[in-house]
Parts: structure tokens; sequence; C-alpha cells
């Protein structure tokens, strides 16, 4: 599983041009489901996003989880992270979880940041969506689960 984290101080998704979610102050987390992901990964991947200290404290100094900084999360469904582009000019997405499995284990991610305390807005696994924001910093973290049965990038 990889995700790739943004603090933002704004961010929302859009579906048919319609806001589907939306947060302030947080992170914007898109997440691809690789084959071969499970529970564990989803657990793993929600941890960290629920406690990576990417948020300045009270001297500016990056000690704050988007929980500690009353933030939200903003996530989205995002496939192509498992596209491989090392052959080639056309990305392989091979490495790409089926859309039953993805959308189980993003549904779990979900569930674990809400279970936390976390404020979660989502687009819509598998649409066409449009994202924006604003990135805080810029700050942007590139997480994977660990694997030891598929060579990752």
């Amino acid at each position: 599983m990889k995700a790739v984290i943004q603090r933002v101080s704004q961010a929302r998704v859009l579906v048919d041009g319609a806001v589907r979610g939306e947060i302030k102050r947080g992170l914007a987390v898109l997440l691809g489901v690789a084959a071969g992901d499970g529970p564990a990964d989803a657990g793993f991947i929600a941890g960290k996003i629920a406690r990576l200290r990417i948020f300045g404290d009270e001297r500016g100094l990056m000690n704050l989880s988007v929980s500690d900084a009353g933030g939200g999360v903003l996530l989205v469904s995002q496939f192509t992270l498992l596209g491989d582009a090392r052959k080639g000019n056309r990305p392989s997405f091979t490495q790409a979880a089926g859309p039953a499995l993805a959308e189980k284990l993003y549904e779990q991610v979900i569930e674990e940041l809400r279970r936390g305390g976390l404020t979660v807005e989502t687009g819509d696994f598998g649409a066409m969506m449009s994202v924006e924001l604003v990135n805080d910093g810029p700050v942007t973290i590139i997480l994977e689960s660990p694997r030891s049965d598929v060579d990752t990038m």
C-alpha cells in the first residue's frame, strides 16, 4: 500500500463538479492499494497517517500529529500510485490491486482513522475526481506499508 500525504491548509475533492469531501487544515492523502495487500497493510497506513508528526508545535517544530493540530483528513483512492514507468513510457499498473480488494482496504483505512477520532472526508472510490489543495509548507511525505512479497519501487 502506498500513500502520498500532504499537509494542507485546505483541500477538497469534486466528483462531476460537485464537492464530495472538503477539509480545512489537515492532511490530503492519496492512497494506492497494491495486489497482495491485506488488512495489516491498511492498519499500518492508517496508523502512520494518524500519528505522523508533521504539524508545527509552539516552537515551530514538526512535533504534532493531525489530531494534535485539530485537523482533518481528506482521503482519496488513487490506483495510479502503483504505476510502474521504469520501462517504456506507458505506466504498467499490474502491481495495483483489483477494484474489489482495493475498495475493501480503502474503506478499512477510512474506518480505522474515524475510529481513532479523526474527521475523514473522501472522494468516491473509482470515480473520476478533481482534487484541489493548498500544500502547507510544502510538506509531502510518501509512505509504503512494509512488503516482502512485491518489489517496491
